[in-house]
């Protein structure tokens, strides 16, 4: 399912017909047709299935084979190029798409069991009272629990067609029988930019604004434009713009995007391939954000359309990339739907920053595990904490920014400013209860059993100042004990700020959501400070 969601380039969407001929003796015979300007070549590959339906033996399922070897041949070209079948195609798409029809809540799986984290405003399942803490455990009177629930199954058990219903057993603490309700599904508007505010240093405001943007979908821009107008309408002078973990999207989003921060005529990006003709983006000089200092953050996981902005800032001297090296994607995906309702996204072209890079690292084709094991390379080989351990692309080609600066292709974008992870106060005690993922599993239990005193915080702030006071780390201890990480109290005592800072904002999302999340974990985050402190210098030198 994960290759699926690699991210496509918004191009034109080409519809293939299939004619299959009248008959096998005519289809075995036919080695081609005519398309529109396409040959349709008939291989022995699509012979050899019609002889298999026709004469083989046994009764065999066709269709089955037939989306094996589909899925096998395209795993023979590039590593971004994929089958998808119809099964999957509608789930896979509506990760860019601004809305999806379902029913309205953000779950988390706990113990084989479906927990409800937030119920969003306005959806249909706040219409009929859900509440965030309840747990699904019945859907349309079939249990809905145990080792067989996955987040696959429960999208495609609770996503459906706008307008059906589905009918759902609630458990909710502190009430002893089971709840039912009747949900409606609707359309549910997905998200691009998680949050937006003006970062906090000490307990005061900075002035600088701060978008994070999770996607490039059909939305994103809109959602965008809407943060900065707001961070802009609060005071703020200065932007920073977190592409990390972005893994891309919409081309057109990208573009529409950095055009709000270049002048007339600047390249945004190109791209050209063997059979799709060359294609400049350049800015038209009507952006509302020309002027203002801007810092741009990436990471190993921006990839895609995060690098084509990260690219056209950094080329066109506009904005600091800081961070670290980025994914290194620079193809473009074509998707081609076939008349089954499957589809194939396929590399049509490739796209290069404004200095001329292609960014795209090196692949082989068909060797897809080897181009995923490069993050895990990155890791081990020590790029992830120095930027001294980083290995340069076989591309030693200089190309230069508008201001004459050096810059390399062949592998990512590479920050301005190199900030690598800081481990000082990493332990093994608290590499296992993070890597377990027992900090986010507290946070949420611990919100459940204190929820109705929880609620009365409407701030990050306030319910910070409690969680300081309330004194939840002996507990926290004993909860990783229950799950067989013996404390180390030096160990403990060492990385206490670490655990601090995210458990407390683990449990401000499952009170406050994102837009409370963000901007604690973010204040003391070593790339945002940098950011900040990069930006107040130019801010006083203006």
């Amino acid at each position: 399912m994960k290759k699926y969601l690699y991210p496509l380039l918004t191009v034109a969407v080409l519809f293939i017909g299939f004619f299959l001929g009248n008959g096998l003796a005519n289809r075995a015979n036919a080695q081609q047709l005519r398309w529109g300007n396409f040959t349709l070549r008939l291989s022995k590959v699509d012979q050899l299935l019609q002889y298999m339906d026709n004469s083989y033996v046994d009764k065999i399922d066709v269709d089955s084979i037939t989306e094996d070897i589909m899925a096998d041949i395209v795993s023979k070209l590039d590593p971004h190029s994929a089958y998808i079948p119809k099964k999957d195609l509608e789930l896979v798409n509506s990760e860019l798409e601004a809305s999806f029809s379902g029913i309205g809540v953000q779950f988390s799986i706990q113990q084989d069991t479906v927990s409800i984290v937030a119920v969003i405003s306005g959806g249909p399942s706040e219409g009929v009272g859900i509440l965030a803490g309840d747990k699904i455990v019945e859907v349309n009177d079939t249990a809905f629990t145990g080792k067989g629930i996955n987040n696959e199954k429960v999208l495609h058990t609770l996503r459906g067609e706008k307008g059906t219903e589905v009918r759902l057993g609630i458990r909710r603490s502190g009430t002893p029988e089971m709840l039912h309700f009747t949900v409606t599904r609707g359309d549910i508007p997905v998200h691009s930019v998680d949050a937006s505010f003006i970062v906090e240093q000490q307990g005061k405001a900075t002035g600088i604004g701060f978008v994070r943007v999770n996607k490039f979908g059909t939305g994103t821009y809109d959602e965008f434009l809407t943060a900065l107008s707001k961070l802009k309408s609060e005071g703020a002078k200065a932007y920073i713009v977190d592409l990390r973990e972005n893994s891309g999207g919409f081309m057109d989003q990208a573009i529409k995007m950095a055009n709000e921060f270049l002048s007339a005529g600047d390249m945004i990006v190109y791209s050209e391939g063997r059979s799709y003709p060359r294609y400049e983006a350049r800015a038209n000089g009507l952006g509302r954000f020309k002027q203002v200092p801007l810092v741009v953050l990436i990471d190993d996981f921006s990839a895609s359309a995060s690098e084509i902005f990260a690219g056209a800032m950094q080329d066109n001297d506009r904005a600091l990339i800081i961070g670290r090296r980025s994914f290194g994607k620079g193809l473009v995906q074509q998707q081609i739907p076939f008349t089954d309702g499957s589809a194939v996204r396929l590399t049509v072209a490739r796209y290069y920053t404004p200095s001329g890079r292609c960014i795209q690292k090196p692949y082989e084709l068909g060797h897809q595990e080897d181009y995923q094991k490069d993050l895990l390379e990155r890791f081990e080989h020590g790029e992830m904490f120095s930027r001294d351990s980083i290995r340069q692309s076989a591309d030693t080609t200089v190309y230069y920014t508008k201001a004459g600066k050096r810059v390399y292709g062949g592998g990512g974008i590479m920050p301005d400013i190199f900030i690598g992870r800081d481990t000082t106060r990493n332990t093994p005690w608290y590499n296992r209860v993070v890597n377990h993922a027992y900090t986010y599993q507290f946070a949420f239990r611990y919100t459940d059993r204190h929820r109705k005193q929880l609620q009365q915080y409407k701030d990050w702030q306030s319910l910070e100042r409690h969680l300081k006071q309330a004194g939840w780390m002996s507990e926290f201890v004993s909860f990783a004990k229950e799950k067989g990480v013996e404390p180390v109290e030096a160990e403990i005592q060492k990385s206490r700020p670490l655990l601090e800072r995210i458990v407390n904002a683990y449990i401000v999302r499952d009170v406050l959501g994102d837009e409370g999340f963000f901007p604690l974990f973010e204040r003391d985050d070593d790339i945002t400070k940098e950011a900040v402190k990069q930006l107040q210098q130019q801010t006083k030198s203006r």
